[in-house]
C-alpha cells in the first residue's frame, strides 16, 4: 500500500503522487518492491531488513540516497497478551524525495514535532524522535500493567499473572535492545553530519535526540531489573499463598473428622459405655462439640 505526502508551507499535507515527495510504502507488494529496487536503486538486502522486525539499526550511504534503519514499537493489541513488539523502519533519502517502508500500516507523522517541517531530512530525524517518543509512552503503560498484575500476584494461586508478568519482562528485554540500537544510529547521523548535509538546526536537534534516547534507554534498564529482580519474590508469594490455603483447607477437615469420629465411635454395634443411658444422645453430642472447642482452642494458642 502506498501512502503520498507532500511538505506545503512547512506542512505535511496528503497529496498525489505526482506533487509528493514523501512516499509511504506499508508492506509493499511485489510490484512495489521490484519499483524501489530497480527504479530507485535501493538495496534488496536494505528493503527487506526494512521489514524485519529482528533487524538493528544502522545507516548506510548509497550513491543516490541515504538509508536508515530504525526501531519503533508496534501498536499493541489484545492478542497480543502482554506482549509488547517491536518493527523496523526503513528511510532512504534521496535530494527530491524520501521514500519510507514499514511492515505495519502505523501512523507515522502523528504528534506536535510535525507541525512544522523544513526539510526532508528533518523529517527522518523526527522520525526517529517521535519512535523515542513512543518508546516511552509504552513504557509507562508497561509500569501500570506491572502494578497491577503484581497486586493480583499478591492475592492469586494461579501462574496466569506470573506468566504475564514473565511476558513483560520479555518484552522489555525486546524494548531495550531496539533503543540501543537506536542509540547507535543516531551516534552515527551526529558522526556523519557533515557529509549527510545537516544543517546547525538538525545537529542540535540530534543532540536533543540523544539525550532523550539516552533517559529512554535508563528508564527501560531500570524497569527490566526492577522487574526481573522481584519475579522470585513473585513467584514465592504464590507458593506461599498455596500454601496458607492448604493449611486451612487441612484444619478445616481436621475439626470436621473429629466429631466425626466421636459419633462414629459411639455408633459400633458392640457393648459400649452409656449404651443404656437415657441421655447418651445428649453427653456423645456434647462430646463431639467439645472435640471441635478442643482444636479450635489449640488452633489460637498455637497460632495456627
Amino acid at each position: 500500500m502506498l501512502r503520498t505526502l507532500q511538505v506545503v508551507d512547512n506542512k505535511l499535507v496528503e497529496s498525489n503522487a505526482y506533487n509528493a515527495n514523501i512516499f509511504v510504502y506499508v508492506s509493499p507488494d511485489e510490484a512495489e518492491r521490484r519499483y524501489l529496487i530497480e527504479n530507485l536503486k535501493i538495496d534488496e538486502h536494505t528493503l527487506n531488513s526494512s521489514l524485519d522486525p529482528d533487524e538493528p539499526s544502522r545507516l548506510e550511504f548509497e550513491p543516490e540516497h541515504l538509508a536508515m534503519i530504525f526501531k519503533r514499537p508496534k501498536h499493541y493489541a489484545p492478542h497480543d497478551e502482554f506482549l509488547f513488539k517491536v518493527l523496523s523502519v526503513g528511510a532512504f533519502i534521496f535530494a527530491d524525495r524520501v521514500v519510507i517502508v514499514i511492515a505495519d500500516d502505523v501512523p507515522l507523522f502523528d504528534g506536535k514535532i510535525f507541525n512544522k517541517v523544513n526539510s526532508l531530512p528533518e523529517i527522518s530525524l523526527k522520525l526517529i524522535f517521535r519512535s523515542i517518543l513512543h518508546f516511552i509512552e509504552h513504557l509507562r503503560g508497561i509500569n501500570r500493567i506491572s502494578n497491577e498484575l503484581e497486586q493480583q500476584v499478591n492475592v492469586a494461586l494461579e501462574n496466569r499473572y506470573l506468566l504475564n508478568m514473565f511476558t513483560l519482562e520479555k518484552s522489555l528485554v525486546y524494548y531495550l535492545n531496539a533503543i540501543h540500537s537506536n542509540s547507535v544510529l543516531i551516534s552515527k547521523l551526529k558522526t556523519y553530519a557533515a557529509k549527510i548535509g545537516f544543517t546547525q538546526e538538525n545537529i542540535e536537534f540530534l543532540d536533543d535526540m540523544s539525550i532523550e534516547n539516552n533517559q529512554c534507554l535508563a528508564q527501560t534498564e531500570i524497569f527490566s531489573q526492577v522487574l526481573s529482580s522481584m519475579m522470585d519474590a513473585r513467584a514465592s508469594i504464590i507458593s506461599n499463598n498455596l500454601n496458607i490455603r492448604i493449611k486451612a483447607l487441612t484444619i478445616l477437615t481436621i475439626a470436621i473428622m473429629l466429631p466425626t469420629f466421636v459419633v462414629s465411635l459411639f455408633s459400633m454395634n458392640v457393648r459400649i459405655p452409656l449404651s443404656s443411658h437415657h441421655n447418651a444422645f445428649w453427653i456423645i453430642a456434647f462430646l463431639a462439640f467439645m472435640s471441635s472447642v478442643v482444636l479450635a482452642i489449640m488452633w489460637w494458642r498455637k497460632k495456627w
